[in-house]
């Protein structure tokens, strides 16, 4: 029997199945709608199948190139260094340490506050933040001060705060002084090039990171 066939309480219902109904099929409500059939399945295996696939059958077909989020791509990128090196030790392997530590260098670089003033030879940084802001200053500022302290002849050093910890940068060489000043806080954690070496030496597990 059809919608226009039954009684006038019914119609509401009939419309409401109308809406839902696609191509001719009712798509389900409630708790069956977040289940994928298996043609959404097998759709997805097929699709997974062609991208490891690709660069061989299909040379000239355009796959995306970015993650679509900067700390999985990082660590997505140790993981095939580690993959691609024999010599990896997969029983020190440890990507956690690694996921932590990107998370302390969101929150440092997005969450901190830094209020910085000049002093004799350089800078002094008040860096200050609460929760997970917080732990990530208590653990990057002194490991930071410490790789850093001697790069261009700077001189480095962090007080803790109640709240954060107290950072100053300083050099013998006047050149420096409105360099480091100009770099400011974010500057100066972005400076050097040991980041990435460090990030491959924490997911070897060479370089313990507190969880």
């Amino acid at each position: 029997m059809t919608c226009s066939n039954r009684r006038r309480a019914i119609l509401p219902a009939c419309a409401a199945a109308a809406i839902l109904s696609v191509g001719g099929l009712v798509q389900p409500t409630g708790a069956a709608f977040a289940q994928p059939g298996p043609d959404t399945m097998q759709k997805h295996q097929q699709h997974m199948m062609q991208m490891q696939g690709h660069g061989a059958g299909q040379p000239h077909a355009a796959v995306p190139t970015l993650p679509g989020q900067d700390a999985f791509g990082a660590i997505q990128e140790v993981v095939r260094i580690l993959e691609a090196d024999p010599a990896t030790d997969w029983s020190k392997v440890d990507l956690e340490a690694l996921r932590q530590h990107l998370i302390d260098m969101n929150e440092l670089t997005l969450r901190a506050e830094a209020v910085a003033r000049p002093v004799d030879g350089g800078v002094e940084i008040a860096v200050t933040g609460s929760g997970r802001t917080l732990a990530a200053i208590q653990h990057m500022l002194p490991a930071w001060a410490g790789a850093m302290n001697g790069y261009k002849g700077w001189s480095t050093a962090v007080v803790p705060l109640p709240n954060g910890a107290l950072l100053t940068v300083t050099a013998a060489d006047p050149k420096e002084v409105p360099h480091i000043r100009r770099l400011g806080f974010i500057g100066l954690m972005a400076s050097g090039t040991h980041h990435q070496p460090h990030h491959l030496a924490m997911a070897k597990g060479d370089f313990p990171h507190r969880h």
